[in-house]
Parts: structure tokens; C-alpha cells; sequence
């Protein structure tokens, strides 16, 4: 008896659980592009076209192994444009005995699947997706022993799991677990910043990208020049010439910003990670051997792996631990319209200009940007936090809920009160300013505190504090800062609150039907 083996767009690893012990005589694997997967949110055009194309590329390498496989693309007639539909359009055909499939990553595909054994009277086998390091339920029983979620102690526990930079005694290399304070230095002139791999677009990737111009238009971003891995071969390529061209240097200066430079020593592996073209662990280890053999630092080497195996798996742990209430959490009250700027980038701030820029251009923006400028932005301002999660969502190559949510929710916004992060990730003019070239070609003057030309972070990051001084008064993180505002006069106090009512006054909403 046949089994139906449906593969989801980000799931394109050869050695995916369903794919394991079966015969392909046995099996036919479905892949589908529907249409509701590139629009319930209007995602950026590269970023449908890198998992159109990718997900080609996967179907031609399965059937050249043997496998029996079945392409439903966007434009087939009779595509039905939903997961459901299309596997029930395959149930019809080969009438299976069951369906074996991974377990996916976003709990609105959940809900879908854990409908199918109803909807089409078969067993339907959900098999864990061991390609993470750390299974949902192992999170669920290391968090539910822990008052707090403190992501180092679980990073912790998942270096001496995988054993990287670990010595035989059980200690981390180098006497410390955590190089953080060495991975926060500024930009310096005169940096030769590499740039990532970038591989020619085939036919199959060109027919793509006229596919998705002529469909998805009208989406936010831009195709030209693409040239991101699509194939798992690709982005193996792309890991070395990452760890042998950049990652010397990415620990010292993964923080830094710099006009004009789109990627400095950041790798932009995560959209083929995330797609499966490249797993966890040969991410990490690549790291690691790279350290062993002496081409890179220990800093650089461990402030890499911790983002892979610490963050990557706890913010995915968090996401199932936390979900579906975590969604609509809105700790601080934030109730603005996301500012239109965020699609045009039509904004004096250059920080945001070149964020929103690089964004539009390569649907990528490296964690700094995301975190202490777009996403620092968003809550000094008080966006709502749902549409700053439903923006990063659209706007990123490497964005799927179960990563982007805690990242926006927790760590960026703050809205989950507290859960992931202990305490907001709030920042003035002059953290920018330290960490990149920005401010000096800036419109606003960074060392002007308030009125219409000082740096608009400097009066919104002391009303953000202002408004929510009940909750963060007491946190032991924020007391000096709370204390720096106790030693302010009253009318600087009150001249920093207006600077900042007279700038949010002046924001334009984006336009209503931006999400779908």
C-alpha cells in the first residue's frame, strides 16, 4: 500500500524523518506551492521566490534518488491553493493507507494537520522534527522545572548535549561560556567587509522569479540581483566561504552598523536554514572545526554557535511552549498603526532609511538593525506589537512564525511582559551611535536631547520609560537608569515628553491592507 509523504517548503532536508525507512517504491511524496502560503501574509517577493524555487530544486533532487514525486506548482490547472486541499486532491488519486509527515513549524499549520486523520478517514503519522536539537517536549520539561526562562543556562545544557567547544572534563573551552562582552565593538575605518556567496540564478530559479514578478507584483521588495542558495549543495558552499571569508571577524563586530555595507561578516545562511537546505548542527560544528583548526577566534566562534544551538532552539521551544496566547500578547498597551515609513523608508532617520532599504532590496536586515533600530523604533513608539510581528513576518527571507514571533513578542517588543526577555530592549540615540557610521550623515543631531532637530530615539527612549515606569522601576536591570531620571529636573523631565508627543503626532499610518 502506497504512503502519502507531503513535504512542506521548509522542510527540504534529505534527511527528513518521513523520508527515513521507506521504501520509495513504497511512497509518493507530495510538494505543493499553494496560494495561501504566499499570501495570508504579503510576503516579500524574494522570499516567496527563494521557496518556490528551492522547494523545484528539492523535487528534481528527490526523483533523481529513486523517490516518486508528485509537484503541484502555483500555477498547475486545478491547484486548490491550500495544504488541505491539495492533499486531499492527492488522497483521491493514489488512495493511501497513511500519511507520514514532519511535524511543521507554525501552529496554524498544526491546526490544519491535526484535522487530516478526520478529513480523509487515515492515519496520519506526525513524526518529530529532529533536525532541531532540542525536541518540543524536552523544551516543555527544561522549562517547566524553571521559574525563569533564562536562555544562557539552556544554551548551557545544549553545548554539553552537542558537545561543541567543550573540553573533556565538561568544561567550555576556553574557561567561560559566553564571549558576549568581546562581540559588541564599533565599526573602525578602513574594514574589509566580505561579501556572502552569491550564485547565478538557473532556469528553474529564473522561470521562478518571472512567475512570482507577473503573480505577487505587488508585494513589498525587489528580485533584482537574487542570488541566494536554493539548493542544499549551494548553501554548503555558501557555510564555507562564510566561515573562511567572515566569521574570523564576526564576533568582534556582529553588533556594528555601517551605511552602504548590507552583510559586513554576517553569514545569511539563516533563509537556507530555515528552509532545511542546511541543518543546526553542521552550521555549528562547521564553526567549531574552524576554531579547532585555528582559523578563527574563540569569540567569533562561540557568538555564532550560541545564535544556532542557544537562541535558533530556544526562541523555537519558547514559540511552542508560549503559543497561541503568545500572539495576541500586548504587555505595554501599544496601540500606534505601524508608520508608513516602514515600506517606503521614506524617513530623515538614516538608521531606519538603510534598515527599511536593505530590507526592501534583499528582504534582509542583520540582527542589530532588526533588533535595536526597526524593532527599538517600534516599541519606544508604541506600535502595536501584532503588526511590527506581521511586518517582520512579510519582510524577511528567513522569517517563519516559529522563529519571528518570540523574536518580535518577546525580545523585540516586550509584549509578552517579561517571559523571554528580562527587560526591554530599549536604546537611545546613543547606542546607534556607538555601533555604527550612521548618525554622522543623519539629518538629526544625535547629541541634541530634544526639539524638532535631535535625534528622535533621545526623547521617545526617556517617554518610553516615562509611560511605563510602574512596571519597570523595580526591575534590578533598570535601576540606575530610573535613577538617571530621578536626578533630572522637572522641565528637562517634561521637555523630553513633549519632544516626543510632537514627534509621534507627526507619524503617518500605513496604508489599511498592507498584511493581506
Amino acid at each position: 500500500m502506497t504512503i502519502l509523504i507531503p513535504l512542506l517548503g521548509d522542510q527540504l532536508s534529505h534527511g527528513l524523518a518521513p523520508l527515513r525507512d521507506v521504501d520509495p517504491s513504497d511512497a509518493v511524496v507530495l510538494l505543493m506551492e499553494v496560494g495561501d502560503e504566499a499570501t495570508y501574509v504579503r510576503h516579500h517577493k524574494r522570499k516567496i521566490a527563494l521557496i518556490f524555487s528551492a522547494m523545484r530544486h528539492f523535487a528534481k533532487e528527490l526523483e533523481a534518488k529513486g523517490w516518486r514525486v508528485e509537484y503541484m506548482c502555483i500555477d498547475d490547472p486545478g491547484n486548490s491553493g491550500s495544504f488541505t486541499g491539495e492533499v486531499k486532491r492527492a488522497v483521491e488519486r493514489h488512495r493511501p493507507s497513511a500519511i507520514r509527515i514532519v511535524e511543521p513549524g507554525e501552529w496554524r499549520v498544526k491546526t490544519m494537520i491535526d484535522g487530516w486523520s478526520k478529513t480523509f478517514g487515515l492515519p496520519v503519522d506526525v513524526l518529530v522534527d529532529d533536525r532541531f536539537l532540542c525536541g518540543i517536549l524536552e523544551f516543555q520539561t527544561w522549562a517547566q522545572a524553571r521559574n525563569d526562562l533564562v536562555m544562557e543556562f539552556f544554551y548551557r545544557d545544549m553545548r554539553r548535549k552537542t558537545g561543541l567547544l567543550m573540553e573533556s572534563d565538561g568544561q567550555p573551552t576556553g574557561g567561560a561560556w559566553n564571549f558576549d562582552k568581546e562581540n559588541r565593538a564599533p565599526p573602525r575605518c578602513g574594514l574589509n567587509y566580505p561579501e556572502p556567496m552569491h550564485f547565478q540564478p538557473d532556469q528553474i530559479t529564473e522561470q521562478v522569479l518571472a512567475l512570482v514578478e507577473d503573480r505577487y507584483g505587488q508585494h513589498f521588495g525587489r528580485l533584482e540581483k537574487f542570488s541566494l542558495p536554493v539548493t542544499a549543495g549551494q548553501a554548503r558552499r555558501a557555510l564555507g566561504h562564510f566561515v573562511r571569508t567572515a566569521l574570523p571577524d564576526f564576533g568582534t563586530y556582529q553588533d556594528a552598523m555601517v551605511t552602504g555595507q548590507d552583510w559586513l561578516y554576517h553569514s545569511w545562511l539563516s533563509p537556507a536554514l530555515n528552509l532545511g537546505l542546511l541543518t543546526p548542527l553542521e552550521v555549528a560544528q562547521a564553526a567549531a572545526d574552524a576554531y579547532a583548526a585555528g582559523d578563527v577566534p574563540l569569540n567569533a566562534a562561540e557568538g555564532f554557535i550560541r545564535q544556532i544551538i542557544g537562541w535558533r532552539e530556544y526562541v523555537r521551544g519558547y514559540y511552542w511552549l508560549e503559543m497561541p496566547e503568545v500572539g495576541d500578547a500586548n504587555a505595554l498597551a501599544a496601540t500606534r498603526p505601524l508608520p508608513a515609513f516602514y515600506w517606503t523608508g521614506d524617513t530623515d532617520m538614516l538608521c531606519l532609511a538603510e534598515a527599511i532599504r536593505n530590507t526592501r532590496d534583499n528582504a534582509y536586515a542583520h540582527h542589530i538593525q532588526r533588533l535595536m533600530v526597526l524593532g527599538n523604533f517600534a516599541m519606544l513608539a508604541g506600535i502595536r506589537p501584532q503588526d511590527v510581528a506581521d511586518w517582520f513576518l512579510i519582510v524577511y527571507a528567513d522569517a517563519y512564525e516559529w522563529v519571528e514571533l518570540p523574536n518580535v513578542i518577546g525580545m523585540s517588543q516586550h509584549a509578552d511582559g517579561g517571559r523571554l526577555a528580562t527587560k526591554p530592549y530599549a536604546g537611545g540615540g546613543a547606542y546607534i551611535n556607538r555601533m555604527s557610521d550612521h548618525c554622522g550623515g543623519c539629518r538629526y543631531d544625535v547629541k541634541k536631547k530634544v526639539g524638532p532637530d535631535a535625534c528622535p530615539f533621545n526623547a521617545l527612549y526617556w517617554d518610553f520609560l516615562a509611560r511605563h515606569e510602574r512596571r519597570f522601576r523595580r526591575n534590578r536591570r533598570m535601576v540606575q537608569i530610573y535613577a538617571n531620571w530621578d536626578r533630572m529636573k522637572p522641565d528637562v523631565r517634561d521637555a523630553y515628553r513633549a519632544s516626543a508627543a510632537d514627534f509621534l503626532a507627526k507619524l503617518e499610518p500605513a496604508e489599511e491592507g498592507w498584511v493581506r
